[in-house]
């Protein structure tokens, strides 16, 4: 006599499958989410209390609530507080410096690395692994000891100028140290691989099959490239565009190092407030507040609007 089943129990048994699988899931996650917690979130928690307490004159805050460190950021009263209200456009420059580097570096990390990545992506055999392994040995010594190092480099009597004076092409020693430019090679030196390895991974997953059925119907290779390649790598750009923008943003060892006091960014201007005890640290967790909205606004508008493509 034939055993009938019941649909019922193999849908309860499925379901409770589903459940443990749920359960385990979520004990194997708990570690990741008590470090993001510990270690991301409670910070970020801390600097948006700090924000709004007040200074304390020896460093550190007094737990009173006050808008003194977001008033000090937006408006300038004067000297002693009794002129008439303005704009502080000085931490506004330095905001708007921050961004505009951080946008350059961005771009000439993706200038030299997409045809980095490309060109990595494309050998075969072993010298594909070389060519990463050698992309990352920059990794493996400190950030702080690379931008030293850079210093030493492109110092007046550093290697750089002396090279340049060996073959003629300068009278004198260039004055690199404390200008843009030195910034701009520390932070296109530091983040240039963040750029690199996105590409990477985006290029080694592309279909030269399209490029190929692209060139077969007579189109020329500007045209492949901006038609079929970048919008097939489209994502690990993205990435990589993120991945240095925001950590250019809020560097501080480059303008430190290489910069000086002329080329103030915003990560030299928020530790400026935590060291020492004339520090403002009330005003320093706001400046991080500020800046943490905007590149969240920023990121927060190109995911809704991708989101609204992919729906589209």
């Amino acid at each position: 006599m034939a055993t009938v089943i019941a649909p019922n129990s193999t849908t309860a048994e499925s379901s409770n499958h589903s459940s443990l699988v749920g359960n385990i899931r979520d004990w194997l996650l708990m570690p990741s989410w008590l470090v993001i917690g510990l270690f991301l979130v409670m910070p970020v928690l801390m600097m948006l209390v700090y924000s709004f307490l007040t200074k304390e004159f020896r460093g550190g805050v007094i737990w009173e609530f006050s808008l003194a460190a977001y008033d000090q950021f937006f408006i300038d009263r004067g000297l002693f507080g009794d002129e008439p209200i303005k704009i502080e456009w000085t931490y506004i420059n330095i905001f708007w410096r921050s961004f505009w580097q951080a946008g350059l570096a961005t771009t000439f990390c993706f200038l030299i690395g997409f045809p980095t990545a490309w060109y990595i992506a494309t050998r075969t055999g072993n010298s594909k692994h070389i060519w990463l392994f050698l992309i990352t040995i920059p990794y493996w010594v400190n950030l702080l000891i690379r931008t030293v190092s850079l210093k030493f480099l492109i110092r007046d009597n550093g290697p750089v100028n002396d090279w340049l004076l060996t073959l003629g092409a300068i009278s004198e020693p260039l004055s690199i140290i404390n200008t843009n430019l030195a910034v701009q090679l520390g932070l296109f030196y530091s983040y240039l691989p963040f750029m690199v390895l996105p590409i990477y991974a985006s290029v080694e997953r592309y279909n030269f099959a399209l490029s190929e059925a692209a060139a077969d119907l007579y189109a020329g290779r500007w045209t492949i490239l901006a038609k079929i390649v970048l919008p097939a790598v489209k994502p690990g750009i993205i990435a990589g565009c993120i991945l240095v923008f925001v950590p250019s943003l809020g560097a501080f060892l480059a303008p430190d190092l290489l910069g000086g006091a002329k080329n103030f960014m915003i990560g030299s201007l928020i530790e400026e407030q935590f060291k020492g005890n004339a520090g403002n640290w009330p005003f320093g967790a706001a400046i991080s507040m500020i800046l943490l909205s905007m590149v969240l606004v920023v990121l927060t508008y190109y995911a809704r609007s991708q989101t609204r493509r992919e729906n589209s």
